[in-house]
Parts: structure tokens; sequence; C-alpha cells
């Protein structure tokens, strides 16, 4: 079959990014899988860590990346309904591992450990797949695929992070940072569907006016300097309640001085750097939350699925590449200049 493969673990992905033809097809899907054929897939920040090699995990290569994906079901395996079969669908790559340890009687909703179909094991930068029948919700023929593509991952992860463990309350101020990349622009949208006052960062003013064409109620640019005070004027000097940040290192300590009391600093990712420097002085007097959240739940999914079908959410798209010119895509991502998704177009 044909797949966009990462031929090699590489600073660079895009460079040892190659469009194959041989790539062997998945086996029939066992029992409680079902095969899909991919009609758009979505890049993500994750696949360059999966090229770059994650750290803590050990990869093999040449390997197939890719978590986010619209396809059409074609086969399912024992235990599945046929009428899955020649449904439009939206993928959730992250599968529970329900023999790992979950803390008992947790305070807010817990994802328990996952493994991700696209990291972990090979991924939807292919023609076919195979996942289990749980980790798919169709979302009918009407949808765009590549728009549909690029709404899984990130929409998951944002509204899991932000309503299912963060607890967005409607009328709240949330801060977003680095406007332009896939989670912040589902962020941005869900605390808008939610009637929330939003905040965005970037370094680029281009990014800040695309966001407020999309609903953003103030930008702050973002360069290099400490913005903390910038945004706490925005509010009258009380702070925000929320902020999500996936980048890291450059931005979390910012990020705790712009919170108001009782405020939630909620993190997805660390794309600047793991090791941020904090202020626990700050975080123990004004009574800040540190939110970590990986991922969302199939319930969760299934949740954004019906508001996704209901017209709630659109994903917002930066660039479509031919799955041939999949190195292409990944460049346009590692350049940092996108502003949504990069999706790859399976369809012929």
């Amino acid at each position: 079959m044909e797949a966009v493969v990462i031929a090699e673990q590489s600073p660079t992905p895009s460079q040892a990014v190659r469009f194959v033809s041989d790539w062997p097809e998945p086996p029939e899907p066992g029992p409680g899988q079902c095969r899909v054929r991919t009609l758009c897939s979505a890049l993500n920040h994750l696949d360059l860590w999966v090229g770059r090699g994650v750290p803590g995990l050990k990869l093999t290569y040449p390997r197939i990346s890719g978590c986010d994906a619209c396809g059409v079901v074609e086969r399912v395996g024992a235990g599945v309904a046929s009428s899955w079969v020649g449904q439009r669908v939206i993928v959730n790559a992250a599968v529970a591992q329900p023999e790992a340890y979950a803390p008992l009687d947790p305070p807010e909703p817990i994802v328990p450990e996952v493994q991700l179909l696209g990291e972990h094991h090979q991924g939807f930068h292919a023609e076919v797949f195979n996942i289990p029948v749980s980790n798919v919700q169709s979302i009918g023929d009407v949808a765009d695929p590549a728009e549909a593509s690029a709404f899984g991952l990130t929409f998951l992860t944002a509204y899991s992070m932000m309503v299912g463990k963060g607890g967005l309350r409607p009328g709240q101020v949330v801060l977003v940072t680095g406007i332009g990349g896939g989670v912040a622009t589902a962020a941005l949208a869900i605390a808008k569907e939610r009637a929330c006052r939003v905040i965005v960062t970037s370094r680029h003013q281009v990014k800040l006016d695309a966001a407020k064409a999309l609903g953003a109620d103030e930008g702050v640019l973002d360069a290099g300097a400490d913005w903390s005070r910038q945004v706490r004027a925005l509010t009258g000097g009380r702070g925000v309640d929320m902020a999500v940040d996936s980048s890291g290192k450059a931005t979390h300590l910012w990020c705790i001085k712009s919170l108001a009391r009782g405020g939630v600093y909620a993190t997805p990712g660390c794309t600047s750097g793991a090791d941020a420097t904090t202020d626990l002085a700050r975080i123990f007097w004004n009574q800040l939350r540190i939110l970590g959240s990986t991922m969302g739940s199939n319930q969760e999914f299934a949740q954004l699925a019906a508001m996704y079908r209901a017209g709630r959410f659109r994903p917002v798209v930066d660039r479509v590449f031919p799955a041939a010119r999949g190195a292409e895509g990944f460049a346009r991502l590692e350049s940092g200049e996108q502003f949504g998704k990069v999706v790859l177009d399976w369809r012929r």
C-alpha cells in the first residue's frame, strides 16, 4: 500500500520522509477492530517528535506516524457490527491500556495510561489502517474529509484538558499561548463556544490577526520578553482564570504570573522544553492549580463528535498537500509558519 514513511530518525524529519507504494498492508482486523481506508490524515507536532525521536521511547525506523485521520470503514473484525462498514469516521488515536496503573477515586476525570497509534504503533499516514472500533466516531457524509481529519487529536486534547479536567466555566477569561498550532486554535474555539473571553499570544502579528478573525478578544505579541504585565493589564489587573500553554519552558513562568487567584495552568505539552522555571510562592499564595493533560477518553471523544456533527466546532486547516507530497507537509509544520492544521489528502 501507499504510505508516508519516516525512513530514519532525524533532527529535521521532513528530510527523512519518503512516499512509498510498497509498504505492507496491516493484517485483517482482529476482534473489536475495524479497517479504515484513509481519505485524509492530518499532521501534529507529535509527528515531528516521532521523526526526531521521542525522549524516553525507543522507536524503530522506518515507521509511519500520524495520529489524526478521516476515512471510511471497509472491513470489521469479530464482534463488530457490520453496520460500521461504509461509514465515514474520525479517530481517537489514544488506545487505553487496561492493565496499567490508575489512581483510586481520582478527584477529576483522568484518562488511563494510553498508547498512541502514530507514536507507539504505526499510524494513519497510509492508505489503510486498523483501529479499535471503540476509538472511532461516525461523522456522516456531509463533512469535508480534510477538515474532519484535522479535528480529533487537537480538539480532544483541548476539550479534555480545559473542560473535563480543568472545569472551564462560561464567562471565564482564558489565555492561549502560541496561537496557530492545532491545540491552540482548538482551545480558542472551545473557550469561545463557552462564552469565555480569550487572550492569545504569538510571535507573529499575522497570527494574532488571524486569531482575532476567529473570535479572540485580545492579542499579545510575544517578542521574547515577559508579557504577563500586559496580560494582567488587559484584565484590569485581575489576571486570567486559565492559561493553556503547550510551549513549556519559554512561556510557563509568564503564564503563572498572568493567572488570577485560584487560576489554572493547563499544559498538554512542552515544545520549547520541559525544564521550565516557575514561581512556587505565587503558586501557593494565589492557590493556583498546575494541570497536566494527555489526550482524552473515548467518552469525551463521543461528546466532541456529536458537537462536530451539529456544526458547533470547525477545525482550522492551514494547507492541504497530496499524500505523495508528504515531505512538504512535514516541512510546513517544521517552519512554524502554519496557522491551523496541515493535512495530507489520500483521495484520488
